[in-house]
């Protein structure tokens, strides 16, 4: 199929690209980081319009987001809002006028109303339920990540137990997250393409283990990869509580599990993690 990644040098989307190229698809890459023609923000874009009315099916990853302190340092600033109104404005008016099916990306925090982050993503999936698409639900997908100012939590770990030696936590770590390896997710997305005509815009798909790990027991996992290689890492939780989510906790759906189940479990997938980003340091 002729596939449109729109956010394709993103965290998924940068695995997803490399993913559904193996599986023989034809990949059409758009991200602002290829060029100001590829800023979805600006309005109109004949390059995204041309993408979009030439493919068979686009997945709609591209949003201005990244980890929590991402999140807390920009989600209530005019130009996060503006930016991803822009963005989802620009891209559901094309999909509207080419009926391409597609998927939206959305998030677990889009019952969080507190949140803009995840108002925003609510109003995506108006627009997506408007237009018969498919909506999944991320809840923590993780794994090499470019760009580390949005990086997110367990990226976020490694780094600074290799840079620093001392992994110093945002919050006290208590907070619970269900955590899926990329590739996980990368098969969950194929998956949905190739079975589009059998769910709806009202199914629930959560793209996600079902399986929560606080955040100290995340940096408890990577303390002891770095002990596997002889460098002993301090971890210091801070007094903090969770100020992005406010240590809210949703419950995953599993409807999606009648067509697909994660395999990766996450020890698994953060030694994978810590694999990759051991060959930048050692």
């Amino acid at each position: 199929m002729r596939v449109t990644i729109l956010g394709s040098d993103g965290q998924i989307g940068s695995y997803l690209t490399q993913y559904l190229s193996n599986k023989g698809h034809i990949v059409r890459e758009f991200d602002i980081v290829n060029g100001e023609h590829q800023d979805m923000t600006h309005i109109p874009n004949t390059y995204l319009r041309n993408a979009i009315m030439e493919s068979d099916f686009v997945f709609f990853l591209a949003f201005d987001v990244g980890g929590s302190h991402y999140l807390k340092k920009y989600q209530h600033t005019y130009k996060f809002i503006n930016n991803n109104t822009r963005i989802m404005a620009n891209v559901f008016g094309y999909l509207e006028n080419y009926k391409v099916p597609f998927v939206f990306a959305s998030s677990q925090m889009s019952s969080m109303s507190y949140s803009p982050y995840g108002v925003m993503k609510r109003v995506g999936e108006l627009y997506t339920k408007s237009l018969d698409g498919s909506i999944v639900k991320f809840w923590n997908v993780f794994g090499i990540e470019r760009d580390m100012e949005k990086a997110h939590v367990i990226t976020d770990f490694i780094i600074k137990g290799f840079e620093t030696g001392v992994i110093d936590m945002m919050t006290d770590g208590t907070e619970e997250r269900e955590f899926l390896y990329a590739e996980d997710c990368c098969e969950a997305l194929e998956t949905i393409m190739g079975c589009y005509d059998q769910f709806t815009c009202d199914d629930e798909l959560h793209i996600t283990t079902g399986i929560s790990t606080s955040i100290l027991e995340i940096a408890q996992i990577i303390q002891i990869l770095f002990r596997n290689i002889g460098k002993e890492v301090e971890v210091i939780p801070a007094s903090t509580k969770d100020e992005v989510q406010k240590d809210a906790r949703n419950i995953s759906d599993p409807y999606i599990e009648r067509w697909w189940q994660p395999k990766t479990d996450v020890v698994d997938g953060i030694s994978n993690v810590f694999n990759e980003i051991k060959l930048n340091y050692l």
